[in-house]
């Protein structure tokens, strides 16, 4: 069997989203090169709202100067999607993963993220589902996972956000996604109590592992 090496990068406390969106950036340019095998970053962020290559800025509902009274960042990027919120409680994840003949294209790649996610939450005994008109993982009529991928050279960064013990309240500044007759929800919501971040780390690693077919797995704590 061949050995497929993946390296995770495991941040501790609240990271500033600059400072995570340059070390991709730099990780994919090293990927593509195969100066290094394939990468997970999990994070959680400071308060910090991104829009994607192709958002609706009607959809975000404060200007900079309100954001920045209430500690918000706001960074226009390379992925797809529409406009989200990421912040403290929120698990973040960054594959930068290269796509070769044993992922069948991006679609594939996205399909098999939204899966180890669904096998992650599974686990604390909710259901939800995807759905191929809107990318990401639901919960009844609310997302609980945003997925925005962009990929260079065939090889991906940014990724997913899942909420575990987000503050929704901060989703009030922006339409997410852009859909308006949709809401968010997370696990803390639909549990009634607090989940311990590391434990839903090492959940997802290993449903990452599965799902994408790693045998030999590194992770390197940040705080």
């Amino acid at each position: 069997m061949n050995e497929k090496t993946l390296q995770i990068l495991n941040f501790k406390g609240y990271q500033d989203y600059k400072k995570i969106w340059d070390i991709q950036k730099e990780l994919v340019e090293k990927r593509i090169k195969d100066e290094i095998p394939d990468h997970l970053i999990l994070v959680e962020h400071q308060h910090v709202i991104t829009t994607g290559r192709h958002a609706d800025f009607s959809n975000l509902k404060a200007n900079e100067v309100e954001l920045k009274e209430q500690g918000v960042s706001l960074y226009k990027i390379e992925r797809g999607g529409d406009i989200t919120y990421h912040g403290p409680g929120q698990l973040v994840g960054y594959p930068i993963v290269k796509i070769n003949s044993a992922i069948a294209g991006l679609r594939k790649f996205i399909h098999m993220l939204e899966e180890a996610l669904q096998k992650t939450i599974k686990t604390y005994g909710i259901d939800t589902y995807t759905t191929d008109k809107y990318v990401g993982v639901w919960h009844k009529n609310e997302k609980i996972v945003a997925i925005g991928v962009a990929f260079k050279k065939w090889v991906s960064y940014h990724g997913f956000a899942l909420n575990v013990n987000t503050d929704l309240s901060y989703f009030d500044l922006i339409i997410p996604c852009g859909l308006e007759d949709k809401g968010v929800t997370s696990l803390e919501k639909l549990l009634g109590h607090k989940i311990p971040m590391e434990q839903i780390k090492k959940r997802f690693i290993h449903f990452f592992k599965e799902v994408f077919g790693y045998n030999d797995i590194h992770i390197k704590v940040i705080e």
